[in-house]
C-alpha cells in the first residue's frame, strides 16, 4: 500500500512538472494599446478569437497606465524583460519614440497597428490606412456643409500618425471648398479634457458650424457637450469609430456619420501574423510592411445593419 501511494504521488509529481513545462513553454504575444478606451475592447474580442485558434501561446492585451510615450515604453520594456516573445503596438507618439521602438524591435519581434511608426525598425503595420479615413470624413464634411462653414476637430494624440493623417487626409479633400478645419484641439486621451476642450471651442467660436472628433470618445464627449447646451442638431457632428452614443446619434440624425475602422480584424489577423512570424512563416508580410483593413463610412442608411454586425462579433 506504501508502495502504491509513493508511486502515485510521483505519477503526480512528474504530472505537475510536464504541465508546468508545457505552461512554461508557450510563448506570449502582447497588444499594447494607446491608452484607455472602450474602442479596444473591439480589439480584445478579436484577440481573444485568436487566442481559440491558437491554444500554443498567450495572447494578452496591455493597456499602460496613462496615455503618455514613456509609459507605454516603460510597459514594453517590462513586457521584454518577462520574456514576452514578440509585441504588436499602437506607438503613442513614433516621431519622438524612434530610438526606443527600436530597442524593443531589436529584442523581439515588433509590429505596429492603429498608430504606424514607419521609421523605425518595425517588421509590419497592420490597420487602416488613416489618410483614407481622413479623406472619408472630408467627404462628410463637404455633404454636410454644402454652403460652407468653420469646422473644429478634437483628437487624443495629435503627435500620433493616425491623428496626423486623418486631418490630413481631411485637408485634402476639403482644399479649395468653403469648409475650413480651423483648429484641432489635443487632451492626451483625457476623457475630462476631451469633453472641456469641446465647451471651450464652443464659447470661443460661436460661429462654429462643424465639429469632428477625430478619435473614438470625441464624438460622444461633442454629443454631451452640445446637447446639454442645446446647441444638438444646429451643429454639423462628424465621427470616427463605433462608440455607441456615436452610432445612436447617427441613428438619429444628430450626427451626419462615422467612419469606422475594424480594430477586431487587428487583434485577429495581428496575434495570428505574429505567431506565423515566429514559427518562421513570413509570407504574410507584404513588400512595404504594410497590412492595410479597410475602414467603413456609416450614416443612418446602414447604422443598423452594422450595429447588429458588431454586437454579433463582440456581444453587447
Amino acid at each position: 500500500m506504501k508502495r502504491l501511494l509513493m508511486a502515485g504521488a510521483a505519477l503526480a509529481m512528474a504530472l505537475s512538472m510536464t504541465m508546468s513545462a508545457t505552461a512554461q513553454d508557450k510563448k506570449t504575444l502582447a497588444f499594447v494599446v494607446n491608452g484607455a478606451s472602450d474602442f479596444w475592447k473591439i480589439a480584445e474580442a478579436g484577440v481573444k478569437k485568436a487566442q481559440e485558434e491558437l491554444p500554443n501561446y498567450t495572447l494578452e492585451l496591455k493597456y499602460p497606465e496613462q496615455a503618455a510615450a514613456a509609459i507605454q515604453q516603460r510597459l514594453m520594456d517590462d513586457l521584454v524583460a518577462a520574456g514576452v516573445s514578440a509585441i504588436m503596438v499602437s506607438a503613442i507618439d513614433p516621431k519622438t519614440s524612434t530610438e526606443a521602438l527600436d530597442r524593443v524591435g531589436g529584442q523581439v519581434p515588433l509590429f505596429t497597428t492603429d498608430s504606424d511608426a514607419p521609421q523605425s525598425k518595425r517588421i509590419a503595420y497592420i490597420g487602416s490606412s488613416n489618410v483614407e479615413l481622413g479623406k472619408n470624413a472630408g467627404q462628410l464634411m463637404l455633404k454636410a456643409l454644402p454652403e460652407g462653414g468653420k469646422c473644429v476637430g478634437f483628437v487624443g494624440l495629435p503627435g500620433a500618425d493616425n491623428a496626423r493623417e486623418r486631418i490630413e487626409g481631411v485637408k485634402e479633400v476639403i482644399k479649395g471648398s468653403k469648409v475650413e478645419l480651423v483648429d484641432v484641439r489635443g487632451d492626451d486621451i483625457d476623457q475630462t479634457r476631451a469633453k472641456r476642450n469641446v465647451e471651450d471651442a464652443l464659447a470661443a467660436m460661436p460661429d462654429v458650424t462643424c465639429m469632428v472628433g477625430f478619435y473614438s470618445y470625441n464624438t460622444p464627449r461633442i454629443y454631451e457637450v452640445l446637447k446639454e447646451s442645446g446647441k444638438l442638431g444646429q451643429i454639423k457632428v462628424i465621427g470616427f469609430d463605433e462608440d455607441p452614443i456615436t452610432l445612436g446619434g447617427v441613428r438619429e440624425g444628430t450626427i451626419e456619420g462615422t467612419v469606422v475602422q475594424n480594430p477586431y480584424e487587428w487583434g485577429y489577423q495581428g496575434m495570428k501574423l505574429m505567431a506565423k512570424f515566429l514559427e518562421g512563416d513570413k509570407a504574410g508580410i507584404p513588400a512595404d510592411g504594410l497590412i492595410i483593413v479597410p475602414g467603413q463610412v456609416i450614416d443612418k442608411a446602414n447604422v443598423d445593419a452594422f450595429e447588429t454586425e458588431l454586437k454579433a462579433r463582440v456581444g453587447k
